[in-house]
């Protein structure tokens, strides 16, 4: 069983709270737009998991990767920070699903929250809106959920406040 604490457009700015929050985590899921210092910090807490974002620099471009696909206990996962959503998938994305076939397929860009399931492909699509403070998203949030061998459970969207 994994606990798992997914973010995304932080866009440098990470708030103390998030500390909190996945401190019972024990991997942390970024799905891009890191922004300065904010990998490293969280790095030193917890094991980090991350694609880079459209507004990242030459650093995180060669730290992390546009996609990223790994197993977490009995679930096949694919992260990229642009994907859009069910049923409105951008074209790589789509192409991507269908090549990989992932359970779960977590992305980012947008700063909308979403966690919907994707009957046609049989995919839980999680796109943990925008923990940081630029953009024109109103409220921070994040999203915590455990992964138990081939089960996805206890999702629970976190607001970190007003933007």
């Amino acid at each position: 069983m994994i606990n798992v604490g997914i973010l995304s457009d932080t866009h440098g700015y990470l708030d103390e709270a998030v500390f909190r929050h996945f401190e019972k985590c024990d991997e942390i899921w970024h799905a891009g737009d890191f922004g300065p210092g904010v990998a490293e910090r969280l790095q030193t807490f917890k094991p980090l998991k991350g694609v880079y974002g459209n507004i990242d620099d030459r650093q995180t471009l060669s730290a992390y990767p546009e996609q990223l696909l790994f197993q977490c206990e009995g679930i096949k996962v694919m992260m990229r920070h642009i994907g859009g959503a069910p049923p409105r998938y951008n074209p790589e994305t789509r192409k991507e699903l269908a090549l990989h076939e992932p359970q779960l397929f977590i992305s980012g860009h947008s700063h909308i929250l979403k966690v919907i399931f994707d009957n046609t492909i049989n995919c839980l699509h999680i796109n943990p809106g925008a923990a940081g403070k630029q953009g024109w998203h109103k409220v921070r949030t994040l999203v915590r959920m455990v992964i138990d061998g081939s089960n996805m459970k206890d999702c629970e969207v976190i607001e970190l406040g007003k933007r």
